[in-house]
């Protein structure tokens, strides 16, 4: 058997395998020997038609693909064994020719990566801030939360409590029809359809109006497009909502109670601040990959990416993503397989990008995870899961869920090192500083 190797991008071999004829004659007689016992050939007993009768009776090609089918994963074994490839996924077989038989694989490699000098990666931190506003604006969304709602006699206005019947139908088709039902009026927000709220403004209680809209064409049903809607509304009554004053009195009224304003604006500020740190955090570590990224050199065969987009459809159409249940999930995003598959291919190749290069900086700093870790880890996890932490247990009792947690754990782990390595620089700068 003659093997030739060509190596080409992403990751992949090309290996051209031409098999002996010898060894194509002696697979030919064994398809024959096979075939010959379970097909009646008119005229002869089971198992005693002569070759040439049996390859007229099937077809001239019928034993010449058996034996191409039983004979390509062996060959295919041997070269790779012979050019010691190490693939990580099946290889796409084409037939060059049949005889002499020519085979052709392309073969997925083992992802291979250069982090290049990642030990003088430097990411300056952003500094986390809180500004007074935003602890303003907190406080004020607080205090609508405790906002009171009070019958008010006078033309309704914007942000009030409106209780109404309502009716809309386009002909005999009937978009609306609900009783004494309540909605706020808020500006910029839409109500059934566009321009619903702003036809109530300044109606008062009692009053039954009646108008038209044009059903806008991202509607929902794209039948009723451009066409007219008409509705009766009849106002029941009208409710304005009254803020609290945010002072002390305020204050201990919130959560636990806060003996001043003051004190429950640092506890906001606080918290704020707790978030802000939790979310730069979280931008810190994509910033330190993606400039991991820009110094790394890659190369990978397509069909991680390709698994990688198995699973983000995974997630997105549910556990069950195969047969009638994709279709259903297609057809209610309204696109194709190909088209969601496209969509969701960039996304998938950042996870195997991000996947690569963390797995690479574990295995040069000897980053590992042991097993009392990940006990630890389970309990942390179903002591905070209350109600579910049987499930909890249950789920990290399989052995796919303990393997999810030693992932995410080395993950963690890893960006960990990662953020040591990024933040040297500054923390040589204070160093510096306090010599000084």
């Amino acid at each position: 058997m003659k093997v030739s190797a060509e190596r080409i991008p992403e990751g992949q071999v090309v290996l051209q395998i031409e098999v002996e004829p010898e060894r194509l004659e002696g697979a030919l007689d064994s398809a024959y020997r096979r075939l010959v016992k379970k097909t009646q050939v008119p005229g002869f007993r089971p198992g005693k038609a002569p070759r040439a009768m049996l390859e007229r009776y099937l077809g001239e090609h019928a034993l010449l693909h058996d034996a191409i089918d039983r004979l390509l994963p062996q060959v295919y074994r041997e070269a790779v064994e012979e050019q010691q490839l190490d693939p990580i996924d099946f290889p796409e077989v084409e037939i060059v020719t049949e005889q002499p038989l020519v085979l052709k694989a392309t073969v997925p490699l083992r992802p291979t990566v250069d982090l290049g000098d990642y030990q003088g990666l430097r990411v300056p931190r952003d500094p986390v801030t809180v500004e007074p506003e935003r602890v303003q604006e907190q406080l004020e969304r607080l205090g609508q939360r405790y906002a009171t709602l009070e019958p008010v006699q006078r033309p309704l206005q914007w942000g009030d409590i409106v209780r109404a019947d309502v009716f809309g139908a386009v002909g005999e088709t009937v978009l609306v029809d609900e009783k004494d039902v309540e909605f706020r009026l808020s500006e910029g927000e839409v109500i059934s359809l566009p321009g619903f709220a702003e036809r109530l403004i300044g109606a008062e209680e009692g009053a039954e109006l009646r108008f038209e809209l044009t059903v806008p064409p991202d509607s929902g049903d794209p039948r009723l497009a451009g066409e007219s809607c008409s509705y009766r509304v009849v106002i029941h009554g009208v409710k304005e909502e009254k803020l609290p004053e945010l002072d002390d009195d305020f204050a201990r009224q919130v959560g636990e109670g806060f003996p001043t304003l003051v004190a429950l604006r640092e506890r906001i500020a606080s918290d704020l601040q707790r978030i802000e740190e939790e979310v730069g955090e979280r931008r810190y570590h994509d910033q330190i990959i993606s400039a991991l990224l820009a110094r790394a050199e890659l190369d990978y065969p397509p069909v991680l990416v390709e698994r990688e987009v198995d699973r983000l459809l995974q997630e997105q159409a549910g556990p069950a993503q195969q047969g009638r249940d994709l279709e259903r999930y297609l057809q209610r995003v309204g696109k194709s397989e190909e088209e969601l598959r496209a969509e969701l291919r960039p996304p998938a190749e950042e996870r195997v990008r991000r996947s690569l290069v963390l797995s690479q900086v574990a295995e040069a700093e000897n980053i590992m995870v042991g097993g009392a870790e990940v006990e630890a880890e389970v309990e942390r996890l179903v002591a905070g899961a209350g109600e579910q932490a049987d499930e909890a247990r249950r789920l990290f009792a399989s052995e796919q869920g303990r393997d999810a947690l030693r992932r995410s754990l080395l993950t963690r782990k890893t960006l960990e090192r990662l953020v040591d390595i990024a933040s040297a620089g500054e923390a040589e700068g204070a160093s510096s500083t306090l010599k000084e």
